[in-house]
């Protein structure tokens, strides 16, 4: 679908948008009823200006991503468009539309809009806006297909307030997959590394001829193999760790897209531009031009336009600028000693195999639009590209540099979909699949797979797991099952010197306090060698 085009998703029963537009008139408060000119006493507002399209190819670096901070933190507010009186957090109408979400219904912690500011959940460390969230924080992913979640059991339509898909009454447990807020810091570089991965993988694909079987490694990954029948349709049995979404195929003439997606905890969204679009809406009821269409006010609140396209742009560049983490390592030799011991084991007990210490990027270069963004978000074809280098040494420090052509990026992650719980049973494993379409037989099967954690960050990033219900790291490492039922073995049968190394070692990746310099620093956020030189051998990492 082209920007500003209205698809089918919008399409609603027939006399539905006459009604919702009744509705609208009765029940929005009429300070909200048109936009208000900037400027005007009185107005409450978070955002006074937004961008023009095509403002964010004349503006400033520094500029475009100050701009994409104040949309990132903003307090949205009705008069701007906050809140979707007569739409799901899906984006889809109501299931019954005579009962806007207007107050008090206006927000719900589960369902949504749950808040304020993007950096209302995302702000830490150091209450930076883009961080990871304290439990309390956590989504309620898949709850959004709700008009509004109140588990009022005298409800009797479908996924109103009670009822999921089938009928049956939801509960706070299996209505939704509670996960942990994230931080984005690096994630510009995990993008990229997936866009060049689904290159690989997709290069792979296209000289399979029929009868063959290729083995499908990206980055020294190996996502399992591709096989091609004879008579040209793909088997996709052996395809392993990527989205569902990625691997469908249906005839000869439909290959499996093979679209590496590192967003989400269960790898459903491929870029930040569609992470930013679809959290606007879920979570503020703020719906840009580029998925709900220019000059249509499809959630009923009596504003239209409520972020342009140079807006997400703005958002998502500020997201993929937003510096990387480093590492904290105090100059005292027993944590020194027990640091590199840690990270030595972590690798001999099999950890690595997963969280790959780091990745190889062959360009730094984000460029926006990026080429994998589903429908709803701006396609490569229909805007001007916004190219910027993400090792650009103006952006926020600590920032990754090109080494003979080659930025490595030290996530600790393969960016491949694993199975690390026991099954149904397993309190870690969620009720809900998201890459089923909700109310499938499927869907209500749950899911125990999970991109791996990136680790960059991780240790001053708590809370753990997809669930955040872990207050330590060595929780989370006792947790693992499934794929990873024996490297999480081979951290029981350690010592309790061994065990505690390894904690060690994983504390010491953290996100460093903003302006920072340099990646690698002492207690006191001064640069540091590392390995020191009394464990080297002459050939140390420079800060």
């Amino acid at each position: 679908m082209r920007v500003g085009e209205r698809g089918s998703w919008l399409s609603g029963p027939s006399g539905v948008r006459l009604q919702l537009l009744l509705l609208v008139t009765a029940c929005v408060p009429s300070a909200a009823q048109s936009e208000a000119p900037e400027g005007v006493i009185g107005r409450e507002v978070a955002v006074a200006r937004h961008l023009k399209d095509g403002e964010e190819y004349s503006l400033s670096l520094s500029a475009l991503v100050e701009h994409g901070r104040l949309l990132f933190s903003a307090k949205w507010t009705d008069q701007e468009g906050g809140g979707r009186p007569l739409t799901k957090g899906t984006g889809a109408v109501l299931s019954d539309p005579s009962r806007p979400l207007v107050f008090p219904r206006n927000f719900n912690r589960l369902s949504g809009p749950d808040a304020n500011s993007c950096a209302g959940c995302h702000n830490q460390p150091y209450g930076i806006p883009g961080g990871s969230g304290e439990f309390v924080t956590n989504v309620f992913v898949l709850a959004q297909r709700f008009d509004s979640l109140d588990f009022d059991t005298s409800e009797v339509g479908l996924t109103v307030g009670s009822r999921d898909e089938v009928g049956r009454l939801a509960t706070l447990n299996e209505s939704a997959n509670s996960r942990a807020t994230t931080g984005l810091f690096g994630t510009g570089y995990i993008e990229l590394l997936a866009r060049e991965m689904t290159v690989e993988l997709r290069a792979i694909r296209d000289a399979t001829e029929p009868g063959e079987t290729r083995s499908l490694v990206a980055k020294g990954i190996s996502f399992g193999t591709i096989r091609r029948i004879e008579d040209g349709r793909w088997d996709v049995s052996g395809v392993q760790g990527i989205p569902l979404s990625s691997v469908a195929t249906f005839g000869s003439d439909d290959r499996p897209a093979l679209t590496l997606k590192p967003f989400h905890q269960a790898g459903a969204v491929a870029s930040l531009r569609e992470f930013t679009n679809n959290a606007l809406n879920q979570h503020h009821g703020i719906q840009s031009t580029e998925s709900f269409g220019v000059d249509n006010d499809w959630d009923g609140d009596g504003v239209s336009n409520e972020v342009t396209r140079a807006d997400v742009t703005a958002l998502a560049v500020y997201q993929a600028t937003l510096a990387v983490p480093g590492r904290v390592i105090p100059r005292q030799r027993e944590i020194e000693e027990a640091v590199l011991a840690g990270e030595r084991t972590f690798g001999e007990i099999g950890c690595a195999s997963c969280h790959v210490p780091a990745l190889p990027l062959a360009s730094a270069l984000f460029e926006e639009p990026g080429p994998y963004n589903p429908s709803r978000t701006l396609q490569v074809d229909d805007a001007p590209m916004l190219t910027l280098d993400l090792n650009d040494s103006r952006l926020p420090p600590p920032r990754l540099r090109d080494v003979d052509r080659t930025t490595w990026v030290p996530a600790f992650t393969d960016l491949k979909l694993h199975d690390i719980t026991e099954g149904v049973g397993d309190p870690n494993f969620e009720p809900l699949n998201m890459q089923l379409p909700a109310g499938l037989q499927g869907f209500f099967g749950g899911n125990g797979r999970f991109v791996t954690r990136r680790l960059w960050g991780a240790g001053n990033q708590g809370p753990y797991y997809h669930h955040g219900k872990f207050t330590t790291l060595r929780e989370a490492v006792l947790a693992h099952a499934g794929e990873a039922w024996e490297s999480a073995g081979a951290f029981r049968s350690l010592d309790e010197l061994g065990q505690a190394e390894i904690i060690e070692f994983l504390k010491s990746l953290q996100v460093l306090p903003p302006g920072t310099p340099h990646r690698v620093v002492d207690a006191f956020y001064a640069a540091r060698r590392w390995p020191p030189l009394w464990a080297s051998d002459g050939d140390s990492s420079s800060p």
